[in-house]
């Protein structure tokens, strides 16, 4: 049940929460996905369906406990030792992708906009990383599959593994075209992930 009502916090706080926000202060839906079936469309769509398929593993471990089996199990990582490191993942997830998107502020978007102007931003945790949200949401996928080692957390992790880096990859060619030397150097400075 913690596991479960930690995850919804998480998406409420990261997501909902985050666009709400930018949304009050300027007026920019900050969800870029359409219904397109362009590349960067599609994963949104990945994405969607990773969240969803996330949230009904989460609910099966918290309320269907017998059902659990069935989401064949990883016995032998199922302790408390690597549990405690699962939850400490956890809330350093969300430490770094809240400071992220805050240092982001008004250029912070779930996807590429190529509507609304935005800066780019390198300082901070982009000092760091190029992508420290998603080295956030990275460090979350782990911290979900050493709490509850299974093959579908496993997959979980797998499947977003490949959007993410599909994505960052698409934002990639966005922000040279937008942005041009600016980035180029930028990237030249600082590790995609870390």
């Amino acid at each position: 049940m913690l596991l479960f009502t930690y995850l919804i916090l998480y998406f409420l706080l990261v997501f909902v929460l985050r666009s709400i926000l930018l949304w009050r202060k300027t007026g920019i839906n900050s969800l870029t996905f359409k219904k397109t079936d362009n590349a960067h469309d599609y994963n949104g769509k990945v994405f969607i369906f990773i969240t969803i398929f996330e949230l009904v593993v989460v609910g099966i471990y918290a309320f269907k406990n017998e059902w659990y089996e069935y989401l064949l199990p990883i016995w032998y990582l199922e302790n408390p030792f690597l549990q405690k490191i699962g939850w400490t993942l956890l809330v350093i997830s969300l430490i770094v992708v809240w400071i992220s998107q805050s240092q982001m502020a008004n250029s912070w978007r779930i996807g590429i906009d190529e509507n609304n102007k935005t800066k780019l931003v390198t300082n901070g945790m982009f000092s760091i990383s190029r992508n420290p949200i998603f080295l956030g949401i990275m460090i979350a996928n782990i911290g979900l599959f050493l709490v509850i080692p299974n093959t579908f957390t496993l997959l979980i992790t797998s499947l977003s593994t490949l959007s993410m880096n599909t994505q960052i990859r698409l934002e990639e060619e966005f922000l040279k075209r937008e942005f041009g030397n600016e980035y180029i150097q930028y990237a030249e400075k600082v590790r995609r992930w870390i």
